[in-house]
């Protein structure tokens, strides 16, 4: 069962959409970089946490690591019996400006389905605007459909925040060293 998709911002035709902003006080190029690897985007799910549920993601990139147009990004992780796991890859990127990355094929998530997801950044008279952005369907079948209608929205905003409060932390930091 599909939910009915809706246009979002991004245009594409995703059935939920969250997002996430911050002004970070740092260059535009240092945002940029350090939102374009990987491993910082995923640290939240790399971490043990409530919103997680005891699942831990362990993160893989290609050899262009996950920084170029058609770079591929595995994700995989267990709860229990169970197994989760994601291939997704990058479709846009604009060195300095926007990166954007989808779900190939199926994912075996708990609570959300395919989706696209992103960021922006953009200099600003404070520093650089950041903005994560998700686009996503809920689970097509079972009991994964039950769990992300309840907690599919919950779970995304969650993700988008989680990124830009690690961007904002660790950048953060690294000015005031």
């Amino acid at each position: 069962m599909r939910c009915a998709c809706v246009a979002t911002v991004e245009m594409s035709t995703y059935c939920k959409h969250n997002e996430a902003t911050a002004i970070i006080a740092a260059p535009a190029e240092t945002v940029f970089a350090f939102m374009d690897d990987p491993s910082h985007l995923g640290a939240h799910m790399g971490r043990h946490s409530f919103v997680m549920g005891g699942i831990y993601m362990r993160t893989q990139t290609d050899a262009r690591g996950g920084r170029a147009v058609g770079s591929v990004i595995r994700m995989s992780g267990r709860m229990w019996s169970l197994e989760f796991s994601l291939e997704e890859a990058v479709v846009e990127r604009r060195k300095g400006q926007r990166k954007v990355w989808e779900t190939l094929g199926d994912p075996r998530l708990l609570v959300i389905g395919r989706y696209r997801m992103g960021f922006e950044v953009q200099p600003t008279d404070r520093g650089t605007q950041l903005r994560v952005w998700i686009d996503f369907d809920l689970p097509a079948r079972g009991l994964q459909h039950g769990f992300g209608r309840i907690l599919g929205s919950f779970y995304a905003h969650w993700c988008v925040r989680q990124m830009v409060r690690e961007a904002e932390r660790t950048l953060i930091s690294r000015i005031q060293k």
